[in-house]
């Protein structure tokens, strides 16, 4: 028998106790079923939480309900919520008096000898203990709950500023993207005269600048804060709560009044001495009005919690969602960025080989017009002197510098078509792109 594992599931939706035998090895679904059974919530909408607001581990068996030690024996509690509802109302019946306890509650006035008062007012004072615990457990939920929901807040303070600064690099790289398309195109007309000019670049950057413009949609994140902080804010009015505290002081004091009245009764000798069970039935009364009313406020507030958790669930995808749109925003912005600039070093190599070709022309222009005069001019004689009237005849070797010059001259010809055909094709290929 002490070996045997038992656990006790409190069923927040109707404040009754359920406990289940654990077979060895038992998985937490097969546990959850027989859960479902007995309180008609479904396995899909259970929510099982311990004691400090963390979930159940589907993954981990069943075992995972009992902790070790006595404590974790017979006392120890998991408390169940129904995902599907955020408004815990009841009604919540207290617990049912036993017969004799019923008797003097139905006529308190009634006379009964001592020995048979006293078995009647140890069961009214277990009665009233009973509605005490009975409240702590349900209490103990509610705490449950809103740990819970603190760390349902902690992982969307987590995500909100994930969120938030992804936001920031966003809208910062936007702001450097616009301001230097800016630049460029207003630095690519001033040289569209004299220099290169692509009409179908310069739509693709227009449209670049336009597309940019719409990312920034991405980092408006405002209503997204805007519900996270009012959420915040609510969750901390519900921490200030009183009744996020324990309101069972009354309940209490009616407790320790009922337990002394049953020392009383015990002092009395057992004679033939009758006595009735006023005193102890408006304890049992004030019990049950008193557990009530703080049923009726835990209960309030709890539904409370559970409306801020749904919230923060709700939330969730947005920001996901948001976050992955930002993401999305931020890569087009950099592979824009990065088009931009791979064409802009193209239009350089583009402007250094026309600006090489133009020189490697002229160097050649010029050698050119150079050699023929030298040629023409016979050596010896100065560049005024009269010219001899045969030198106008070519000799032998004047004809082979000639026919040497037409050659140079043909190869520097191929030469720069080449360059030339080369830079269209540089050109056609940076439109195309």
């Amino acid at each position: 028998v002490l070996f045997l594992q038992i656990v006790h599931i409190l069923n927040m939706t109707s404040a009754k106790i359920v406990s289940f035998l654990l077979h060895p090895e038992e998985s937490l679904h097969s546990l959850q079923n027989r859960i479902e059974f007995e309180t008609g919530i479904s396995t899909g909408n259970q929510e099982l939480l311990l004691e400090t607001g963390i979930c159940l581990d589907p993954r981990k068996p069943a075992s995972q309900c009992v902790i070790d030690g006595v404590r974790g024996w017979d006392s120890y509690m998991v408390y169940l919520f129904d995902k599907s509802k955020t408004v815990y109302d009841g009604p919540f019946a207290s617990r049912s008096l036993s017969d004799c306890v019923n008797y003097i509650v139905q006529d308190s006035k009634i006379q009964l000898p001592i020995p048979q008062l006293r078995k009647v007012w140890a069961e009214a004072v277990h009665y009233v203990i009973g509605l005490k615990e009975d409240y702590s457990r349900l209490f103990q939920g509610q705490r449950a709950a809103m740990l819970s929901l603190l760390r349902y807040n902690a992982n969307l303070i987590k995500m909100k500023n994930n969120m938030v600064s992804a936001s920031q690099q966003l809208k910062a790289k936007l702001e450097f993207f616009h301001q230097s398309i800016r630049l460029d195109l207003e630095r690519y007309s001033d040289q569209m005269a004299y220099g290169i000019s692509s009409e179908k670049m310069l739509k693709a950057w227009k449209e670049m600048e336009q597309k940019a413009s719409q990312c920034a949609q991405a980092e408006d994140i405002g209503y997204l804060d805007e519900q996270i902080m009012a959420l915040h804010t609510e969750i901390v009015e519900l921490q200030k709560s009183p009744y996020a505290r324990r309101q069972g002081e009354v309940m209490e004091s009616l407790e320790q009044r009922a337990i002394d009245l049953y020392k009383q009764l015990k002092t009395r000798p057992p004679d033939h001495a009758y006595s009735d069970s006023t005193d102890m039935v408006k304890i049992i009364v004030q019990t049950v009005q008193s557990q009530d009313r703080v049923l009726k406020e835990l209960f309030g507030h709890l539904s409370k919690l559970l409306g801020c958790k749904q919230k923060i669930i709700d939330l969730l995808p947005e920001i996901e969602v948001a976050l992955n749109n930002i993401k999305e925003a931020d890569n087009s912005v950099m592979q824009m960025q990065g088009k931009r600039q791979r064409e802009i070093w193209h239009l350089l190599k583009i402007a250094c080989t026309q600006s090489s070709s133009r020189s490697l022309v002229s160097s050649s222009l010029e050698g050119t017009a150079s050699t023929p005069a030298a040629t023409w001019l016979p050596q010896g004689s100065s560049g005024n002197a009269a010219p001899h009237p045969l030198s106008s005849l070519a000799a032998p070797e004047d004809g082979e510098n000639f026919a040497d010059v037409i050659r140079e001259n043909v190869n520097y010809l191929e030469l720069f078509s080449s360059i030339l055909q080369e830079v269209r094709q540089e050109q056609n290929s940076m439109m195309v792109s």
